[in-house]
């Protein structure tokens, strides 16, 4: 089986660098099965192979598929624990520690409009002030909250300019 037929049946796509996914394949990624849990789990500490088996009740074989496929988009990265065996932890990379706030933001954003009678199971702590935190988006220009409401798309020119 080729890289790429792999890749389409463990939910990801193979890539050199210069070809990562667009923002519309890394909603799909992420909107695969077991990818989000996974990277979920992860983020929350549980980095070993059993440990997310286990948390997660997903089959090895598949577990295999999609870690290696997370590995491949560089949202994971791979760590041997064992000098005498090929045993590993997985541990998020920078790049998808960075998209971090927004899988929040959707975590969030679900809780409030389609789960509010079930209370929120996981938070997160600012390490700088050591308070529990409700994620923001805000305007790098004025420093106001967005929301939807706020925002106009426009087209940009190849310089990235307001046309």
């Amino acid at each position: 089986m080729s890289t790429s037929e792999r890749s389409q049946r463990h939910g990801t796509r193979a890539h050199c660098q210069p070809d990562l996914p667009t923002a519309q394949e890394l909603f799909a990624l992420l909107g695969e099965r077991w990818n989000y849990a996974i990277l979920r789990e992860v983020f929350y500490g549980v980095e070993r192979f059993g440990a997310l088996q286990r948390n997660l009740g997903i089959a090895p074989n598949t577990l295999t598929a999609r870690l290696n496929g997370l590995v491949e988009v560089d949202l994971l990265e791979r760590h041997r624990y064992r000098p005498d065996k090929d045993w590993f932890d997985y541990r998020l990379t920078a790049g998808a520690r960075e998209i971090v706030p927004a899988w929040i933001t959707l975590s969030q954003w679900t809780h409030n409009h389609w789960h509010t009678d079930q209370p929120m199971r996981r938070g997160l702590r600012h390490r700088t002030c050591g308070e529990l935190i409700t994620p923001q988006i805000i305007c790098g220009h004025c420093g106001g909250v967005l929301n939807g409401l706020d925002l106009e798309p426009v087209v940009l020119s190849a310089e990235g300019d307001a046309e």
